[in-house]
């Protein structure tokens, strides 16, 4: 599935605000950057004014330890690629769970077995919607 697929089969676009403005090309890349490392069933859960966090989470999965890696490398590269000083990366060392911290929206990116074990995305979806992509 193609760039332009992945974009169109968003069922929602972030709601306007004033920071969605600034926001959107950042997860523009952020989804772009994932769909290139072939990260697998991507999911975009708005939480805008309702978490202190972030105003986007990304949660998605890489295949094995190495595929989990190579995604958050290939998402870090775009990201400084696209003017973000350095994003804060957690969980390299062992790539089961690694964490990208790009300011206003966070991306988790897990190996399967792991992602099903913490379900972090049932958790904040089941009170916030999300919007699935395909990986």
């Amino acid at each position: 599935m193609g760039r332009e697929s992945v974009l169109k089969t968003t069922a929602q676009e972030p709601s306007p605000s004033p920071q969605n403005h600034v926001i959107q090309p950042i997860l523009r890349c952020i989804l772009d950057a994932l769909e290139d490392a072939k990260a697998e069933n991507t999911v975009h859960v708005d939480i805008t004014g309702k978490s202190s966090l972030a105003d986007h989470m990304i949660v998605t999965s890489g295949r094995s330890h190495r595929h989990v890696g190579a995604v958050a490398d290939q998402l870090s590269r775009a990201l400084k690629d696209a003017g973000l000083d350095k994003p804060r990366i957690e969980g390299l060392p062992h790539c089961d769970w690694v964490l990208v911290d790009a300011g206003d929206v966070i991306v988790h990116i897990f190996r399967p077995e792991v992602r099903d074990f913490y379900n972090i995305e049932k958790m904040w979806a089941a009170e916030f919607g999300a919007d699935h992509l395909a990986g």
